[in-house]
């Protein structure tokens, strides 16, 4: 049986990894985690839904890491299909869960701020929790539906602060994340580490320009990532139409990869804005046409609007460009700035005007193009490299784990208790 320490599992630590919001592998910064813990000598395990066009297998063991599908249907709707989506989703966790059995860690992803709960369990069973901030949640809530700080918002504010209160270390994707849990969280900083998702190298890396992707076009511009309420997608399709209205451009042709909650809301805005003949949405794609995009694209777009979630938020999508050695077009947030630096131009906060003037500085200057994707580069070669991370994410396991020397998993001292930090 799958979790029996019999039935295959390396002598050592066991690790049982907690994700509601993606599937794994495609979570690329769930499974860089898993991999990493792989490496480091740990069994990993994973509980995650399932995908629906991959990652569908209920149980699959890739790459040494045993992952355990269940079905989810997504939330749509009002607050009852949320809280169908996430009923469902602790159900199976907890059933799967007891399958996988005793273990050294549970690391649990959010969204949402629940999985402290199955957490909970497992600690009590003599896990240590190992919290894994993907989202601010609270700012989140106050990002996508625009509802300000009512009963629902103040609920999430209290499951994040039970999700502080249970975790024995805390993973924050960037600095600000950290800061959220020292100050709102009540952490000690000690207990925070950093560990900033970062693109595979291996898997992201510049091909020959396919010129034929250009549409006929001098430049192609590039849109990758999730089309959400928040993702400012809409803020990407005025700008071209401004680009082309108000500015006379019409030397290129752009492609929007990628899925999501408004994915067919912006095909139908760019219908609305007259772009269907220069705007492409091919929706998700796999890795290899994906670095084709990349790889001939003259400029790449960031577009996500200034909100309490974004300005505070490392965007996956311009990491992606970086380390492509694609120039950036983002509007001026925080944690846009940390990452990118001079690999990209900023507009000011939510100004589609400039955010198109900026897009059109930028296929005038070939020269300028070249020099900002070579500083991506080296960003993301260097401080901002994945090497970094998993030396921050063995030691935030290590901080985690530090009593645990002669507790194996499931093991309570001989009055029951759990062995305390």
């Amino acid at each position: 049986m799958l979790g029996d320490t019999s039935s295959g599992d390396r002598p050592g630590r066991r690790a049982l990894i907690l994700v509601e919001n993606l599937s794994v592998p495609f979570d690329r910064r769930v499974w860089q985690e898993c991999t990493t813990l792989r490496d480091a000598g740990w069994t990993v395990h994973v509980i995650c839904p399932r995908g629906s066009k991959r990652d569908t297998e209920a149980e699959a063991e890739i790459d040494g890491v045993r992952i355990h599908r269940y079905p989810l249907r997504a939330a749509t709707g009002g607050p009852a299909g949320y809280l169908r989506e996430y009923g469902s989703a602790l159900w199976h966790t907890l059933r799967l869960a007891r399958k996988v059995g005793p273990v050294d860690v549970v690391h649990a992803c959010n969204p949402p701020d629940l999985l402290f709960l199955p957490a909970l369990w497992l600690k009590r069973r003599g896990a240590r929790f190992v919290f894994d901030q993907h989202d601010l949640v609270p700012e989140l809530y106050l990002s996508r539906f625009g509802r300000g700080e009512d009963l629902l918002y103040r609920a999430v504010c209290a499951l994040e602060r039970l999700t502080y209160r249970a975790a024995d270390v805390v993973l924050a994707t960037n600095e600000s994340y950290r800061d959220v849990a020292v100050r709102r969280g009540g952490r000690r900083p000690a207990d925070v580490f950093v560990v900033r998702s970062a693109p595979d190298i291996a898997r992201f890396h510049p091909v020959p320009p396919e010129p034929e992707l250009k549409r006929g076009k001098p430049h192609l511009l590039c849109y990758l990532g999730v089309m959400g309420p928040q993702d400012g997608v809409d803020y990407a399709l005025r700008a071209l139409a401004k680009l082309r209205d108000d500015l006379g451009r019409t030397d290129w042709h752009a492609v929007f990869i990628g899925a999501g909650d408004t994915f067919d809301a912006m095909v139908e805005l760019s219908g609305r804005l007259g772009l269907v003949d220069q705007v492409q949405f091919t929706g998700r794609i796999p890795d290899a046409d994906l670095v084709r995009y990349l790889s001939t694209a003259d400029v790449c777009l960031s577009p996500d609007p200034c909100n309490p979630l974004n300005d505070v938020s490392t965007m996956n999508k311009v990491l992606e460009y970086m380390v492509m050695g694609r120039p950036v077009v983002s509007f001026d947030l925080r944690e846009a700035r940390v990452s990118a630096g001079d690999a990209a131009v900023y507009a000011p906060a939510d100004d589609e005007a400039e955010f198109a003037r900026l897009i059109a500085l930028l296929l005038d200057d070939p020269e300028k193009r070249d020099l900002m994707g070579k500083i991506g580069q080296e960003r993301i070669s260097g401080p901002l490299s994945w090497r970094n991370s998993q030396a921050s994410l063995l030691a935030a396991y290590a901080a985690a784990c530090r009593d645990r020397a002669t507790a194996p998993a499931g093991e309570t001292d001989r009055a029951g208790r759990r062995p305390r930090r």
